[in-house]
């Protein structure tokens, strides 16, 4: 194994690792760990007998958080590993999908290693749920919200989802199993999310899905959010690539266009797999767009620092993109590909207008500005939020577009 890697071997077998084989569904317990199970109806940290209310009946079966209100789903100490939460709440609008903060502390720090909108850590960041399934969320039946992400701790945990939507939750239910450990987990990294958004992307500069942190990890993926600008009116907004600094290497893992990172190809229609998908996809109308990509069977690690960054870049036929810029429509042009690679054309290296009667006519991508938000998920040496605070409910619920009835 690669020297560096060595301190995180142990992470390695408890974070992300491969489905166990069958046999592990039958083995004897382990005697190191516990399982437990917090809900309204077990709070703190499942220790407690549960289910003691009404006699043992039905008697709390879930909690309202008010407007300003903060509701704690789990209060664990001692060492172990979050498996699996859920929860469900009855109002489930664009306002209360992006205006719940969803918060996780490990280890006491006081900054959180989690601050996202709720909506958009699972993977709803277009302002409706979606039917899904996939290796770390899911919403069975667009109702609900599940996390399968494995989150270690060594002192204690604590989540928190806080009411900053301007109406209150009047039902919120949910549970949270982990495994409580007899000891710490090793050399385990600790699990962060962070989200943010750009209303209006700056022409010919790339987002920023995760800003450049320094330390050891892991980057897990991310979930983007795509609302795009009606200047472009229907052309493809994907063309943009994926990019990725580590560790202060010179350049940039690179991939070929959006729709390529997350596995599919020639545009982007609605799926949802194990690591990679698009649960929004919507074309017509309000052109909305949620996908994601997974880094588990792909691990990205890196050991001193990263950096990951999505381009901005739409395209159209040449003749289309001539007619929004006549339009007035905010945009610079990259290249023209006539369908082969010797006649290729660099825009920005030739410094050639599209309007060169020489140039050929083909595809054009261009640099756009649309309103962009992403949640990155990595893994961490630290378990303190390292990155800015969560913005204000202001700019998170601006311009958000609920979905147009079908």
């Amino acid at each position: 194994m690669i020297s560096w890697l060595t301190p995180l071997a142990p992470a390695l077998a408890l974070i992300l690792a491969a489905p166990s084989s069958a046999q592990d569904l039958y083995r004897s317990p382990p005697p190191d760990e516990e399982t437990r199970w917090i809900s309204p109806e077990n709070p703190g940290d499942g220790r407690a007998p549960g289910g003691q209310e009404n006699r043992g009946a039905k008697g709390h079966a879930f909690d309202t958080i008010p407007v300003g209100g903060a509701l704690t789903l789990a209060n664990i100490s001692g060492p172990g590993v979050i498996d699996r939460m859920w929860m469900t709440i009855e109002d489930r609008s664009p306002q209360a999908l992006r205006g719940l903060k969803l918060e996780m502390f490990w280890d006491g720090a006081t900054r959180p290693a989690v601050s996202v909108p709720l909506g958009d850590f699972f993977l709803h960041g277009a302002g409706e749920m979606t039917a899904m399934d996939t290796a770390l969320f899911a919403s069975p039946e667009a109702r609900s919200f599940v996390s399968y992400v494995p989150m270690p701790f060594r002192r204690g945990a604590r989540v928190v989802v806080t009411n900053e939507s301007g109406k209150p939750v009047n039902l919120i239910f949910y549970d949270v199993t982990y495994r409580e450990l007899k000891r710490p987990p090793g050399d385990a990294l600790y699990f962060h999310a962070w989200w943010s958004r750009e209303l209006a992307t700056t022409i010919g500069r790339d987002f920023r899905v995760l800003p450049r942190i320094a330390g050891a990890g892991r980057f897990l993926g991310m979930s983007v959010t795509v609302l795009t600008n009606p200047a472009y009116e229907k052309t493809w907004w994907g063309e943009g690539e994926v990019k990725v600094a580590l560790d202060g290497r010179p350049g940039w893992l690179v991939g070929t266009g959006t729709e390529d990172y997350i596995g599919t190809a020639w545009g982007q229609g609605a799926y949802a797999n194990n690591y990679q998908g698009a649960p929004v996809a919507t074309w017509e109308g309000d052109g909305r767009w949620t996908f994601y990509r997974f880094h588990v069977p792909d691990p990205i690690w890196f050991r001193q620092g990263i950096e990951v960054t999505l381009q901005q870049m739409g395209g159209a036929p040449r003749g289309i993109v001539q007619g929004l810029i006549a339009k007035g429509a905010p945009l610079t042009p990259v290249t023209i590909d006539p369908g082969s690679r010797t006649n290729f054309q660099q825009l920005l290296a030739t410094g050639k207008r599209i309007s060169d009667p020489s140039l050929p006519d083909g595809h054009t991508n261009y640099y756009r500005s649309d309103d962009v938000s992403a949640v990155a998920y990595f893994y961490l040496d630290r378990p303190d939020g390292v990155l800015p605070a969560l913005a204000d409910p202001g700019l998170r619920l601006r311009s958000l577009r609920a979905p147009m009835k079908k």
